[in-house]
């Protein structure tokens, strides 16, 4: 039968009803996920039909939609070697985030230095030992060099195999869901001034790339470096965080001037937004670098927290084949 343009048209319609975009017809389409907060007033269980996503602004629907199990993590505790020692008046609060992590969550413990993470402890769920290994920065000006090259090497490490030690893998085949959650002064030295119209950083933005490409959301609470004070060091330290976290689907943690009273608050609302954690799962078109995303909901209260771009084929937990 010749293939005319009645029957071009019946297929495109055909692909649009079932959810293949005209546009991806004749591309390869990958098994995509990306971890997404959800904070919802509606007592309904989640379903993909509340959910509106966009691909590359194209109507694009979700496979699946799934709780993140409590033990389901590995977290990525990076402190700033740069601090303040004041913050050792948050050492106490520190352990008893490490030691109130659902049992079975994974943490790791590192100081950001020199452009790298050193590790005092790897990933492990023994959290009472972890909780042990936290010591006071050093305190010394820009010790970190840039918390964003730190986090750049980092989660471009995080993937390596286990008979590396300088960092752990993320345990192939089965994967647990990633995240970081950084205490640090947010500040780039390496772009110069803290005005507030100096606040596009390259290294932010690799940073940023860096975490997307391996479905990576990253946390952060502000606290403030030995070397910069000053009210545009406060908010070029907030500013950036900010960036990280709405461009990776985390959260920046604390909007104020000098540190905060207490960092327990924050922990809180870390465990908080880890337990209001989904695994939103759908298709993308193979081949691509980043693409762009967009999920919305339907249900009334709800808010939605996820990445602006995704790396295609992504698989944030469970198996990655």
């Amino acid at each position: 039968m010749r293939f005319t343009r009645r029957h071009s048209i019946q297929l495109l319609l055909a692909l649009a009803a079932i959810g293949v975009h005209p546009v991806w017809a004749q591309e390869s389409l990958t098994r995509t996920q990306v971890l997404v907060g959800i904070e919802s007033k509606s007592a309904v269980t989640l379903a993909p039909a509340n959910f509106t996503l966009k691909v590359e602004n194209h109507a694009t629907p979700l496979t699946s939609i799934t709780h993140l199990p409590a033990t389901g993590a590995q977290v990525a505790l990076l402190i700033d070697d740069g601090l303040r020692v004041s913050v050792g008046r948050e050492l106490g609060n520190m352990q008893k985030f490490i030691q109130s992590l659902p049992n079975g969550t994974e943490i790791f413990v590192g100081y950001m230095q020199n452009g790298r993470v050193v590790p005092v402890q790897n990933f492990t769920t023994n959290l009472a030992a972890a909780a042990q290994t936290l010591r006071l920065p050093t305190g010394l000006p820009g010790e970190s060099a840039s918390p964003y090259l730190c986090l750049s090497d980092f989660v471009k490490s995080w993937s390596i195999e286990e008979s590396d030690s300088s960092y752990p893998s993320a345990r192939e085949p089965t994967r647990k869901a990633r995240v970081v959650l950084m205490i640090t002064d947010g500040v780039d030295p390496y772009n110069g001034s803290t005005s507030i119209l100096n606040q596009d950083s390259p290294y932010v933005a690799s940073a940023v790339t860096d975490a997307q490409r391996r479905g990576i959301p990253v946390y952060s609470i502000f606290f403030s470096d030995a070397g910069f004070r000053g009210g545009r060091a406060d908010f070029s330290g907030q500013s950036y965080p900010s960036q990280l976290a709405e461009g990776t689907g985390g959260r920046a943690y604390y909007n104020g001037t000098g540190n905060p009273v207490s960092l327990a608050p924050y922990f809180a609302d870390f465990q908080k937004d880890l337990s209001e954690t989904y695994v939103a799962t759908f298709d993308a078109p193979g081949g691509k670098n980043l693409v762009r995303l967009k999920l919305s909901s339907n249900l009334s209260g709800t808010k939605v927290r996820a990445p602006d771009e995704v790396r295609p084929g992504t698989i944030v937990t469970g198996s990655p084949r």
